[in-house]
């Protein structure tokens, strides 16, 4: 299997250099890169110990599975500008997880096989970062053929690969941000909370470590319901109200949010509970 990547960005780059490792094991090469910036894209070849290629038709007669690399944005885009005459039993790939392999339109006429491959990781950078996809899970959609091909070489790796139907990308990419994004700006309202108290920002981030890692450790060993503690599972309703007395009206309406959340999550840990009371002041009828 002979891999090719249209783009030289973080998760292009670090793929490539995890694929590259990998080589001997899963029974691929990493044949090289082509980008419109010419520079990164010499760059990605270097790293990987691969080829620069100087158009996308030439990345493409070089592979049996083409990797589209780019922006979300920019995917239709480079599929609808490549030639499609060299196309015939290949795969051709892109890295989105909001997108389905639908947008390689019309690819099936040209005898190729369509594929989204996806890895459940943020990728902060494209040299520093490679070594971790070890430890990363992909969720690949697509034709059954290419499907199929790269469940094995996942198998190969050592990757979780789990398969999933196309309708489902936005909603699985939804999970994804919001697991990682979105816990990011929880966390940074949590802090600046702090920060009004007197903390640095460096400090409260050090002050809440060991709180934030652990309650993260424990919702995954045990789950969310087992995990859960607080006043909104103790039904302790003076104070939650006494925090949302002090908060700022963007801030309270994150604080009902997840509260409605973790109020879903309580009844289910303590059914025998009454939690009418909590729900009134979450929905802020008192």
């Amino acid at each position: 299997m002979k891999v090719g990547f249209i783009g030289a960005g973080r998760a292009g780059c670090s793929l490539g250099r995890y694929f590259a490792d990998k080589a001997g094991q899963a029974g691929m090469q990493v044949a090289g890169y082509y980008s419109i910036m010419e520079e990164e894209a010499k760059w990605a070849a270097a790293y990987t110990g691969s080829a620069y290629f100087h158009t996308p038709e030439e990345v493409l007669a070089a592979v049996d599975t083409l990797i589209i690399s780019t922006p979300d944005g920019a995917v239709k885009g480079v599929w609808e500008s490549i030639s499609k005459e060299n196309l015939e039993g290949r795969i051709i790939c892109h890295l989105s997880g909001s997108l389905s392999s639908d947008v390689f339109s019309g690819i099936e006429a040209h005898g190729a096989y369509p594929l989204s491959i996806h890895p459940m990781f943020a990728f902060s950078s494209r040299e520093s970062v490679y070594e971790q996809l070890q430890e990363v899970c992909f969720t690949l959609e697509g034709a059954p053929q290419a499907v199929t091909v790269w469940q094995r070489i996942f198998e190969l790796t050592g990757n979780p690969a789990e398969v999933i139907r196309k309708e489902c990308k936005p909603a699985y990419h939804a999970a994804a941000s919001i697991l990682s994004n979105h816990v990011v700006g929880v966390l940074s309202m949590g802090y600046q909370l702090l920060e009004r108290c007197g903390f640095s920002e460096e400090a409260a981030r050090r002050f809440t470590a060991t709180l934030v890692r652990e309650n993260v450790e424990r919702v995954i060993e045990n789950g969310c319901v087992q995990a859960l503690t607080g006043p909104i599972e103790r039904g302790d309703l003076e104070t939650v109200q006494k925090h949302l007395a002090v908060l700022e009206e963007s801030e309270k309406e994150i604080y009902l949010t997840c509260g409605k959340e973790l109020l879903r999550l309580a009844e289910q840990k303590n059914p025998e509970r009454d939690y009418e009371s909590m729900m009134a002041i979450l929905r802020h009828d008192v």
